[in-house]
């Protein structure tokens, strides 16, 4: 018994750390537990008992197959374990999800082989009866046993029909008592739900929940839920929006884990129902995680704009508007979520405000499912069930909103639904606002998320991917800065599970193969060869600039993988296009931030907020393009859209093949040739724009937007730098993405503790102006020096691989203090940075901050994405750190110089640099760029 010998020291280890029992995910340990049990007089018999009905995970795990025929034995009489009777063991099985407890129920209803009884062949078709997660080999098998005349298969399939495993539940209570927790002010980033330097503990739940917040926040929520145990804890964003930044499955976990309902009694630390609020509602990608785990997601709106006599909002001395209370929700306020009524309401009944958009239909049979996917299956059991039958299925599930507007055009995310739409009747034409089931073409899954993906796969009992789906990647780009031990544990594992799952890995488990770091979107906008195309990924930035593309939670990536399918509202769009002329010494980041910058100031509210942006950029090539799109997540925008003109999509398309042909040729595809697949169909797609058969993608001349922003690029005159505002008196202004000011603002003299170029904002002509920098100023000065650190991560392989062969990475060697060896990878994370020049393997770096960060209490320049508290820097107790982004150039210089460029010093240090540039669309597309 070494496994269960090497269980029980580990046992010892975490009672150090005040935590339970590892869930057990292990067939061999299962085994020997299964063993102890046998043995009446084994000393360990009584615990063996309990890890085995409570600690063992469901689903496909290996301890999940070998549990279930165990309990198999039970049932059939082969085993006698006094404290598990048949009946027992049948409820064990009912818990375990699919996969082989599914398994075993058919087995003992249906085949008679087994010598099973009428009688137990019924009990366990009961069982079966509430069962959502059945695949085709277990429907087949169900089907058959029906067309040969088993009694018991008919009944079954009649119960499916009607849905029986949904209506059977128990139904969402008419009201629902919360007391309130706010847990920050401002917008509450998933970084403090679930921290990412803490991302390799995520499918340690138990563990992982630990890093909530803070101790001091935990014990607060006990103490609530001790003085008001009748009432569940509403987690709240006061004055801000719950959940930027990422959809953060592991942070939903955390926060079902400290305030939600258990799953199951027989599966430890699997928490669901969270209730979350914020001021400014919920993060759109964040909400579709609530969904997942069948929680509530409430938008307040209990602070307002103060308005003057004329209606206007009154200013604060900063230019933001004055806001007023409407009701107060502190820490310990009692409230009810009136489900019925769709109100929420005061202690005393009194109305607040209405929240029916969190209990849509939809959103409520989410609720009393226990999560959305639970509704994808079931309702595909329902139709299979129907159809077997020859019967209608029973009208249970909310019908589908479809609008239809006659006469209305079609924006570019309202066809693409359209096109891939599942089950839509008649040919109907849907627009913004309709629930629709689409066909999902691309899946990405990252590393820091996977293993939390696996464990919904093998929750949902899926052991393949989707034969519908064109092509799946799992990278290992946030975990490539440091191969540490945590990393050398837990990469390996996802890939292998990945690989043999059907997904494209970073990584070979084989080893064949050279790892590649790559960030994820780099990859994933690659092998996107579709502009019609819809792509799901599990990370925030998973914003293609060819199709469209919603980053999302580990359990809706799951989803994806194994149906090739996903539900949602057709949302609605804003329309974003340019006017003027970029100024020469602009980089098309600027125009970036600008657009939010210029959005606010048109709107006075975030439009892009939930909704679609479609952003017209026909003339930049798909990798300088996915600047603008990946900068949407901090626009808190539900996805976007790029606009393309026919030649520059085609170019965009053979640029995607030949990175596509470098994969295969590192030995990447699978047996199912999916990389070679994904060729075919760019092939395909080129062909059908070149012929005008189906030009590049484009919206309808009278679709209709939620709104329309116009950018001026003539007014964009200098950088533009998105400020955390750190020290700002209004703490819910602090580490926002909408503080965009002009360099100018600094006056020059802004002290700049480290500088980053890298993350999925940058391409390859960032790297290329690095290098071009260098190269001036050692042709001005006779050298380069740095007065603060510079850290370069390229975003791929393939773009080190050019500046080699055109010569650009010379110079960044030559002034590099540090180089990446993949054969020697870093095995630590650095604490200290020199005022020298870091080449750092490809992928996400300082941007992720799981691993490295910058030192504590740093003001930070970067190219990267993210501003919020914690993330790249931390805090000392004398200054808070803080992350500024702006372009590479101006990162770059501010590094040299130590400390933000003056305007005129930055004109100066980019003339004759080649900055990536933007015109808009106009008949006739532009030459070729150099940055791609």
């Amino acid at each position: 018994m070494s496994l269960y010998s090497d269980y029980l020291a580990e046992i010892e280890s975490r009672k150090a750390q005040n935590l339970a029992p590892k869930p057990i995910d292990d067939g061999a340990l299962t085994g020997e537990i299964i063993a102890l049990i046998k043995d009446s007089g084994s000393e360990y018999r009584a615990d063996a008992l309990k890890f085995f009905i409570y600690n063992t995970l469901p689903g496909t795990t290996s301890a999940a197959g070998v549990k279930a025929a165990f309990l198999k034995e039970i049932i059939l009489g082969e085993a006698i374990v006094p404290e598990i009777t048949p009946t027992f063991a049948l409820e064990l099985l009912s818990h375990m999800k699919g996969g082989p407890s599914i398994g075993v129920l058919l087995d003992v209803t249906l085949d008679v082989t087994l010598g099973s009884d009428a009688g137990l062949a019924k009990q366990a078709g009961e069982v079966l009866k509430t069962q959502f997660f059945l695949y085709d080999a277990d429907m087949f098998r169900l089907r058959d046993a029906f067309k040969a005349g088993n009694a018991v298969a008919k009944g079954v399939l009649e119960s499916y029909a009607k849905a029986e495993f949904f209506t059977k539940l128990p139904d969402v209570a008419d009201e629902i008592k919360v007391v309130t927790y706010v847990a920050a002010e401002g917008d509450i980033s998933t970084d403090l739900l679930s921290p990412g330097n803490q991302a390799h503990s995520r499918s340690d739940r138990e563990l992982h929940g630990q890093c909530m917040m803070t101790p001091q926040a935990q014990q607060e929520i006990v103490a609530l839920q001790k003085q008001h145990p009748d009432k569940r804890v509403m987690m709240i964003a006061e004055k801000g929006t719950m959940g930027v930044g990422s959809s953060r499955m592991s942070g939903v976990n955390n926060v079902a884990l400290w305030t939600g309902k258990q799953s199951s009694p027989y599966v430890p630390f699997v928490n669901f129902a969270p209730v979350v609020a914020g001021t400014n509602g919920i993060s759109p990608i964040f909400a579709t995680t609530v969904d997942v785990t069948g929680g509530i997601g409430v938008n307040l709106k209990n602070w307002v704009k103060k308005l003057d006599a004329d209606g206007k909002p009154i200013l604060n001395n900063d230019g933001n508007p004055v806001l007023e209370q409407k009701f107060a929700v502190d820490t310990g306020t009692v409230l009810t979520l009136d489900a019925k009524g769709k109100k929420l309401r005061d202690e005393n009944g009194k109305e607040l405000v209405d929240v029916a958009a969190a209990f849509t239909p939809q959103k409520m049979e989410f609720m009393k499912a226990g999560s959305s996917y639970a509704i994808v299956f079931g309702k595909k059991l329902q139709t299979f069930a129907a159809e077997t039958l020859g019967v209608e299925p029973t009208p249970v599930f909310a019908p589908n909103k479809e609008i239809s507007v006659e006469g209305q055009g079609l924006t570019a995310v309202e066809k693409i639904f359209n096109r891939n739409a599942v089950g839509v009747l008649g040919g109907k034409v849907l627009h913004a606002g309709s629930d629709v089931r689409v066909k999902v073409n691309i899946v990405g899954s990252q590393d820091t998320t996977g293993l939390m993906t696996a464990q919904e796969l093998e929750a949902m009992a899926a052991t393949v991917i989707s034969p519908i789906v064109d092509g799946a990647y799992q990278s290992g780009c946030h975990t490539a800065s440091v191969w540490d031990k945590k990393a050398q544990v837990n990469i390996p594992k996802l890939m292998s599970f990945m690989n043999n799952f059907g997904v494209i890995t970073a990584r070979d488990p084989k080893g064949s193969y050279h790892a590649m770091t790559d960030v994820i979107h780099k990859v994933l906008n690659d092998i996107t060869v579709d502009d019609w195309a819809i792509i799901i990924g599990g990370d925030s930035h998973t914003r293609m600039s060819k199709g469209v593309a919603f980053g999302a939670d580990s359990g809706t990536v799951a989803l994806a993988l194994a149906t090739g399918e996903a539900t949602m509202p057709i949302p609605q769009s804003v329309k974003v296009t340019f006017k003027g002329a970029m100024q020469p010494h602009m980089d098309f980041r600027d125009v970036v931030h600008a657009t939010q910058a210029q959005m606010l100031k048109q709107c006075g509210d975030n439009v892009f907020q939930g909704r679609i942006i479609e952003v017209h950029l026909g003339t930049l090539l798909a990798d300088q393009a996915f600047t603008f799109t990946d900068w949407t997540a901090e626009m808190k925008a539900k996805a976007s859209i790029c606009i393309s003109q026919d030649d520059t999509l085609i170019e965009s398309l053979e640029i995607a093949k030949s990175r596509i042909q470098i994969m295969i040729d590192k030995g990447m595809d699978n047996a199912a040739g999916t990389l070679k697949g994904l060729i075919a169909k760019a092939d395909a797609r080129i062909a059908e724009i070149r012929s005008g058969e189906k030009p590049a993608l484009t919206p309808d001349a009278n679709a209709k937007y939620f709104a329309e922003v116009v950018v001026d690029l003539d007014i964009i005159d200098e950088p533009m730098i998105a400020d955390p505002d750190v020290n700002n008196a209004d703490v819910s202004r602090r580490y926002t993405h909408d503080t965009i000011r002009p360099i100018s603002y600094y006056g020059g003299t802004k002290k700049v503790d480290l500088g980053f170029v890298g993350s999925c904002m940058v391409h390859k002509g960032d790297m290329k102006i690095v290098a071009q920098m260098l190269k001036n100023i050692e042709k001005a000065e006779g050298k380069v020096a740095f007065n603060a650190p510079l850290v370069v991560a390229a975003p791929t392989y393939n773009i080190i691989d050019e500046l080699k062969a055109e010569g650009d990475w010379e110079i960044l060697q030559k002034y590099s203090g540090f180089e990446f060896d993949d054969v020697k990878p870093k095995t630590a994370n650095r604490t200290a940075y020199e005022n020298i020049l870091y080449l750092e393997r490809p992928g996400c770096n300082l941007c992720m901050g799981n691993q490295e960060k910058a030192e504590k209490g740093d003001t930070v320049l970067a190219t990267s994405t993210r501003l919020f508290q914690g993330r790249v820097v931390e805090d000392t107790a004398e200054k808070k750190g803080e992350s500024l982004l702006a372009s590479t150039p101006v990162v770059v210089l501010s590094a040299i110089l130590g400390r933000t460029p003056s305007a005129e010093e930055y004109k100066a240090a980019v003339e004759g640099i080649d900055l990536t540039k933007f015109a808009p669309p106009k008949i006739g597309a532009m030459g070729a760029s150099v940055h791609y």
